[in-house]
């Protein structure tokens, strides 16, 4: 992280409350309980998050000075579906799991998210403003909350914000859609070839391995099948030499060819 250092406070956000500008980096740190000051922030205005880039940069920093510091434990969870929705979150680090499931008690996994990506803007735009998924956090995370009103005012003075919020659930929507056709279609081994890329892409920084920290139980909730099924196509993998099993981890040793498996 770049070290904050003072600088002038931002040009403030039409319709937003700016805080006052912050004191010399020596004093003493803020609790999670206060929004962080602007050049706390200035190393996330770099576009990190899709939904602030339309914003300029003094308009990012302002628009962040408002948000809070939040951290989650692994498997704690951050809100429940039916929750009261009353904040946006950003993600800043680690990595959380979006769940839902039926009354029946079985649960599935719609995708997992990691820095640089947010949750809850649909519970904010809903009438009834309630959660529509239970999000758990897999590792030690960390958000940035923004409460519905600063959002609900950011977008109102930016309208290509929330232009960018609808393309971005478009995206989302079509993601969710071609899953459902993958689960119709495709093998298993297919989509659990898929749902491997996807999370090597988004676990590891190497081209050409990751470990991904999750149990096969988590993987086969991602994938929509059972563990015992998840299980058979990894093995399959393993013998081959390109994953490497153990216990609440699969270590992808080739991402490469298992990219290729996807075509």
């Amino acid at each position: 992280m770049v070290r904050a250092v003072s600088s002038p406070a931002p040009a403030p956000v039409r319709g937003i409350r700016t805080p006052p500008a912050t004191a010399a980096a020596s004093r003493p740190r803020q609790s999670a309980a206060h929004p962080r000051s602007p050049p706390d922030l200035l190393w996330l205005t770099d576009g990190v998050w899709p939904l602030l880039r339309p914003l300029s940069v003094p308009d990012r920093e302002a628009f962040l000075a408002l948000t809070r510091p939040r951290t989650f434990a692994r498997n704690e969870v951050v809100c429940h579906a039916g929750d009261p929705a009353d904040a946006l979150h950003l993600v800043e680090s680690g990595h959380l799991a979006v769940r839902s499931g039926l009354s029946t008690g079985v649960m599935a996994t719609f995708t997992i998210l990691s820095r640089g990506q947010f949750f809850g803007e649909l519970a904010l735009l809903r009438e009834d403003r309630r959660r529509t998924a239970t999000v758990v956090a897999l590792e030690a995370s960390r958000t940035l909350s923004v409460a519905g009103s600063a959002f609900q005012s950011l977008c109102l003075e930016h309208p290509h914000v929330e232009r960018a919020l609808t393309a971005m659930l478009a995206d989302r929507v079509d993601a969710l859609s071609q899953r459902l056709l993958e689960t119709m279609y495709e093998s298993l081994d297919r989509r659990v070839y898929s749902r491997l890329v996807e999370l090597a892409d988004s676990y590891g920084p190497q081209e050409r391995a990751a470990t991904i920290p999750l149990s096969q139980t988590q993987l086969a909730d991602l994938v929509g099948a059972t563990r015992p099924s998840v299980n058979q196509v990894l093995q399959r993998l393993a013998d081959q030499g390109l994953v490497q099993l153990s216990r609440g981890r699969i270590e992808v040793l080739d991402v490469v060819a298992l990219k290729r498996r996807c075509r």
